[in-house]
């Protein structure tokens, strides 16, 4: 069992308004003390939410494509419903925040995968809590790129056991310095280990580790896996298969991640069926954006980042013996990644909280075929910007409309490949349309100019390591990956931060993370942080230097200057702030 706390200052406060769904009958025979212990088939469901980065619609055989060889989701797919018009964000943070919390990403503070505008607000509601406080165990493995500080870890919000890599990718500036795929550290449950093997495997060892541990208990696991993310790498005979069947090599290993990717998913279904788990196990399969793989799009327009239907329509597909939810059946109905937070806890007799506003809505109508499913308009956009534009990427979704940019109109059940703007014959359509996205933007608003604060000097994080994927910058131009920082550019921005506690504060200040030895540009170092403004010279040689300031509690900004003897400037990309007294 791990030995993580779930944090109470998030569940305690919710507590009253959650309660667990239990029969009349079952309740009376537990208060009575004679109640039976719940079998395999009357406990709540299990629930794996496996992921993956970057894999579009496209990238997947049972869809079409010629070339990447996927028999494990093939069977999945043969076996599951599938969702034929299920959508996401363009990008990786925002379908992750929207996806764990039932919201749209922007109101949550994440609309950016870089430049602090990729960390989850700290009020937010995730899944991984509604259903730990419903007595379910829950672990994530992989990717997070929802912040790498307090409060935004996974273990700040209902993740028991946690094991996954920095930022948004391998390899990126607030990653284990030299992570590279293979044999690479990673942060597990708040500290650095080192791991043998590939990425892929060690994430999957360590999920059927975490369903070992938990089979008598209900479980909540969340498998985002960084591939096919780039850097493009995979063991070397999945990559030469396709090298040898005369794929060009980049998309060779693309599709080289995706087929070892595809061999542990089957390691894992065959794992839940030995241990007798497949039957009452809730198992989602998805992708995060539309493909960076860039070749075959199932006929659709736009790749990853895209507004256009291969930018974020992507597949979803959802199997459940226990629950009815099999079949090889299509759902053609318009649905999202906000809906999977109320489909999950309507799957675990959960009631959604009181105090939170969620944007989607359960999807055991359509899984079950009862019930009404009334039309909708559901809206993404991708706002690689430190402050969103309005129509900026946009498209508004009806089940038969597409409006882009505000401009552009789809018909996508007669051009599924949105290759014919019919906007000047349908000028009634664009209004409506255009007026459903003015009432959206305008629930957007206040989270616009909010930042989501990294928390300073509480005991869950005695030093905060922070890194320069996170400053805030107008332009967003910050060094978000280790090749970057390698080139030691003149950039700067800000982090923005909470401080917890008044007192003394270190901050050390680097150009490289602790560990790499690397002299400090520059002849000067300066912080300014809550009214505070500090400079000390830079002792020839010196990897880091370390000043010391009085802080009082609240939020501020902390910015930082290496100066050389010519005046040039550049921020300090790693800086490590603990409060010493």
């Amino acid at each position: 069992m791990p030995t993580y706390v779930r944090p109470i200052a998030r569940g305690a406060l919710r507590r009253a308004a959650l309660h667990v769904v239990v029969p009349v009958a079952v309740l009376v025979l537990v208060l009575a003390g004679c109640g039976p212990s719940p079998t395999a088939e009357e406990r709540r469901p299990n629930v794996i939410l496996v992921m993956t980065d970057d894999q579009g619609y496209g990238d997947i055989a049972a869809h079409g494509n010629p070339v990447v060889q996927t028999p494990n989701l093939d069977t999945l797919h043969a076996e599951s419903i599938r969702f034929t018009d299920f959508h996401v964000d363009p990008t990786c943070s925002p379908t992750r925040a929207a996806l764990l919390t039932g919201r749209y990403a922007t109101k949550t503070g994440v609309w950016h995968t870089i430049a602090g505008r990729s960390q989850l607000h700290r009020e937010e509601t995730t899944v991984a809590e509604l259903l730990g406080e419903a007595g379910y165990a829950t672990g994530i493995f992989g990717k997070w790129h929802l912040g790498d500080n307090d409060p935004f870890r996974p273990q700040d919000v209902g993740f028991d056991d946690v094991l996954i890599h920095g930022g948004g990718g391998i390899g990126q500036t607030p990653d284990a310095w030299g992570n590279d795929y293979v044999d690479d550290t990673y942060w597990h449950n708040g500290h650095r280990e080192a791991f043998d093997g590939y990425c892929t495997t060690v994430f999957f060892d360590h999920a059927l580790s975490f369903i070992e541990a938990h089979r008598s208990e209900p479980f909540f696991l969340y498998l985002p896996t960084n591939v096919a993310h780039a850097p493009f790498r995979a063991p070397d005979p999945y990559v030469q298969a396709y090298r040898d069947a005369g794929v060009p090599d980049r998309l060779a290993r693309f599709y080289g991640m995706i087929t070892h990717f595809d061999e542990q998913f089957g390691r894992l279904r065959r794992r839940l069926e030995a241990w007798g788990l497949a039957d009452n196990t809730i198992l989602i399969f998805m992708t995060d954006n539309g493909t960076a793989g860039r070749a075959y799009n199932a006929g659709m327009r736009g790749y990853k980042g895209s507004q256009y239907e291969g930018g974020h329509r992507v597949p979803f597909y959802v199997h459940w013996p226990a629950g009815g939810w099999t079949g090889g059946r299509d759902v053609g109905a318009l649905t999202a990644h906000i809906d999977v937070l109320p489909t999950l806890l309507e799957a675990a007799t959960v009631q959604p909280p009181t105090d939170v506003d969620l944007d989607g809505r359960s999807l055991v109508p359509l899984l079950e075929q009862t019930g009404a499913w009334p039309d909708r308009t559901l809206f993404v956009h991708s706002q690689r910007i430190q402050h969103p534009e309005k129509w900026r990427r946009s498209a508004v979704m009806t089940e038969r409309w597409r409006l882009i940019d505000g401009e552009e109109l789809y018909d996508i059940r007669a051009d599924s490949a949105q290759k014919t703007d019919v906007a000047s014959a349908h000028p009634a359509v664009v209004s409506e349309l255009r007026a459903a996205y003015d009432a959206w933007w305008d629930e957007l608003a206040d989270a616009f100019d909010r930042y989501t604060r990294i928390v300073l000097g509480r005991d869950v994080e005695t030093t905060s390591r922070l890194t320069a994927h996170d400053w805030h910058n107008p332009e967003s131009e910050v060094p978000w990956h280790q090749d970057q920082v390698k080139q030691d550019p003149v950039l700067n921005g800000f982090w923005a931060v909470d401080v917890a506690r008044s007192g003394t504060y270190e901050i050390a200040l680097r150009q490289r993370p602790r560990g790499v030895q690397h002299a400090l540009s520059g002849t000067e170092a300066r912080v300014a942080i809550g009214g505070v403004d500090r400079s000390v010279p830079i002792p020839e040689g010196a990897a880091e230097v370390r000043l010391r300031v009085e802080l009082e509690t609240g939020p501020t900004r902390l910015h930082t200057e290496l100066t050389e003897s010519d005046g040039t400037t550049r921020g300090a990309y790693y800086a490590y702030v603990e409060r010493v007294e």
